[in-house]
């Protein structure tokens, strides 16, 4: 049988799936403001589409798939999305990433259809600074995540991009936050992802600083069980709690060598690399009706394209596209 290896060894078993590149919000380091040429939805992926396409890499060893976008809510039958990957014989985690606005009346919905974990984006708790970030009000996520936990998503993660001179100083009452429900925090450094990353950038905060702050409030044990997943974070825990904290640092500590994951976007193209422009297009190929021989052959292909590692640091100015078209 074959299977999804890269050039490097690398098994590739984790597929971040955006169903939308378009979303509710307009978190200024994700989508440039104004943007409006969104992919038309003749151009997305069907559910039949998706539906073939993830039974292929199932068979070639894709075991993880997680639902983004945009925000993923926005697209109509997200919920039947969910319930055909959930049908699909070798796919045994899908998980959500979500900013939670739409989530209060979907989520027993979700739940039943087989989401088996949540990421909710939330940056800061305090209302103003949310309206500055996202544009957005801080009572819909809040509810969106309320109605996740009465629902039984364990584990919920908050994900919380870490932006000096904007939410640098919340990190310690999003933490408290969790404590208090039972939430694992995630904090994220900044990302030249097209030139709203790259604006983003001039906010960028070292995770190892925060980890320090941290240190000197809390104190911060290794973690002998990690929170079940499939991505990058370093875990660290909460003495005297159950609270996980997790650390993803692109920048200042990169993770390439273990990367195990792609993105399909919307339209039906996959990247191979967050920090790179390596891609290959499977929309036409679906639409042609290839062989499933000639799917899994297109879809070798591609993995062999996946990069060694990513070049932020060296060359930040290389990703042109920002992180709503590539898929969260």
């Amino acid at each position: 049988m074959s299977e999804l290896i890269d050039p490097f060894g690398r098994r590739i078993d984790y597929l971040r799936l955006s169903v939308t590149d378009r979303c509710d919000l307009r978190c200024f380091y994700c989508m440039p403001e104004g943007f409006k040429d969104f992919e038309e939805p003749e151009h997305w992926l069907t559910v039949a589409e998706l539906e073939r396409m993830l039974g292929i890499m199932a068979d070639m060893g894709l075991r993880r798939v997680r639902l983004t976008g945009g925000e993923p809510l926005v697209r109509k039958g997200v919920v039947e999305i969910a319930r055909t990957l959930g049908g699909m014989s070798g796919v045994r985690d899908i998980a959500l990433s979500t900013n939670a606005t739409r989530l209060a009346p979907m989520a027993r919905d979700l739940r039943a259809a087989g989401v088996n974990r949540l990421n909710v984006s939330l940056d800061t708790l305090d209302a103003a600074r949310f309206k500055q970030i996202t544009q957005g009000k801080l009572e819909k996520v809040l509810d969106g995540l309320m109605a996740a936990k009465d629902a039984g998503f364990s584990p919920i993660k908050i994900n919380m991009v870490v932006m000096k001179g904007i939410n640098e100083a919340d990190v310690e009452s999003v933490l408290e936050f969790c404590i208090a429900h039972g939430f694992v925090l995630r904090l994220i450094e900044t990302m030249p992802m097209g030139d709203t990353g790259r604006d983003a950038v001039d906010h960028y905060v070292s995770l190892q600083t925060i980890k320090q702050r941290l240190a000197d409030r809390y104190t911060l044990l290794p973690v002998i069980n990690p929170v079940d997943g499939a991505g990058p974070a370093r875990y660290l825990q909460i003495a005297g709690t159950e609270t996980q904290i997790g650390f993803i640092t692109p920048m200042s500590e990169h993770f390439c060598g273990t990367c195990n994951r792609v993105r399909l976007a919307v339209d039906g193209t996959m990247y191979l690399c967050l920090g790179q422009e390596h891609h290959f297009s499977f929309r036409p190929l679906l639409r042609k009706g290839i062989p499933d021989d000639e799917l899994k052959a297109a879809l070798i292909s591609a993995i062999g394209l996946k990069p060694e590692r990513h070049e932020f640091q060296d060359k930040p100015e290389k990703v042109i596209r920002f992180m709503s078209m590539t898929g969260g």
